[in-house]
């Protein structure tokens, strides 16, 4: 959630103009029939990520509560 955050806030320095540069380049460097192919793998990218650090959480979160069940003392 933080990299949105980022994200959010660098697009409030970047004006309209720039953004119109940004995407005239992107059309032209890589065209208009590419850029749906682009942001659909960007888009599976950023899902892999998501789900790889989702898991990861999960991991230590479940390690964490078993360090915790091995040190309970009430048991």
């Amino acid at each position: 959630m933080r990299g949105l955050f980022y994200f959010c806030d660098m697009l409030l320095f970047i004006g309209g103009p720039e953004i119109i540069v940004v995407l005239l380049f992107i059309v032209m460097f890589f065209g208009s029939k590419k850029i749906p192919e682009l942001a659909k793998g960007l888009g599976k990218a950023m899902r892999e990520v998501k789900d790889a650090s989702n898991d990861i959480k999960k991991e230590i979160r479940d390690s964490a509560t078993s360090i915790k069940d091995d040190f309970d003392i009430t048991k």
